[in-house]
């Protein structure tokens, strides 16, 4: 493997050796009851952006488990501003990935699910447009659809000027997407937190000072304290570290 490829476990148990994509798909694995996961990178300094952009802050290691936990979720959470400024594309996996999905009863893809209190969405935007599964956008009943997004979206209005998140999971749910996987942004992060929904949180930690700017990985009001237990630390031959912290009353 090239520099940055190698990721070992380092605690609780050290691994004898570098980790294949099996042993880090065990590790993470899907629960057998319904779970947001959120899945965030940030430096040693806290920074959530490098120049503006996560992908700043992301190297080998971090892209390779982001894009085995896609393949491992049900529906993939972002909120529509996360959408726009990271210019997500259509959400598609690799061939072994999708057999991987189709081998464990999943859909091929996981659906993407955009939070967006203002439907301020394009509807050409290939994250939309391209997606392989029909996406799901969560708004609010006052929110105005732009024209020809409800073409190329499922539209589920929930809350009257923000989005009812507890609600949203509940029908998310109903859909059969019980494996939820949040990619961001800060504020809906912190909303998620507030509403106490996180079950679990993978960071990857950047081995760089960001210094002062960038904002955090969670953002909004203030909400009470959760507690997580570590379940895991995996180390990249680069000094990236990837952590894995759960809800343990909800495991």
């Amino acid at each position: 493997m090239s520099a940055g490829t190698t990721i070992r476990r380092i605690w609780p148990t050290p691994s004898s050796g570098p980790l294949d994509d099996a042993e880090l798909t065990r590790l993470y694995g899907r629960a057998d009851h319904p779970r947001l996961r959120v899945n965030f990178v940030t430096s040693p300094d806290g920074a959530v952006s490098l120049d503006g952009y996560s992908a700043g802050l992301s190297g080998v290691p971090d892209k390779r488990v982001f894009g085995l936990l896609r393949m491992l979720c049900d529906g993939l959470v972002v909120a529509a501003g996360t959408l726009r400024h990271e210019g997500y594309r259509a959400v598609r996996l690799s061939g072994p990935r999708r057999a991987w999905r189709r081998d464990h009863g999943l859909a091929e893809y996981p659906t993407l699910v955009v939070v967006s209190r203002s439907l301020a969405l394009d509807p050409a935007q290939p994250a939309l447009a391209d997606a392989p599964v029909r996406p799901v956008v969560l708004t609010t009943g006052a929110a105005t659809a732009p024209a020809g997004l409800a073409d190329v979206v499922d539209l589920v209005r929930l809350g009257d000027d923000t989005v009812d998140l507890a609600a949203a999971l509940t029908d998310l749910r109903r859909r059969g997407l019980g494996q939820l996987l949040c990619e961001g942004g800060p504020q809906l992060f912190g909303a998620l937190t507030a509403a106490d929904l996180v079950d679990e949180l993978c960071l990857t930690v950047s081995p760089l000072l960001a210094g002062a700017g960038p904002g955090r990985i969670t953002a909004g009001g203030p909400s009470a304290p959760r507690a997580l237990g570590l379940r895991h630390v995996l180390a990249a031959d680069d000094g990236v570290l990837l952590l894995r912290y759960v809800r343990a009353a909800r495991e």
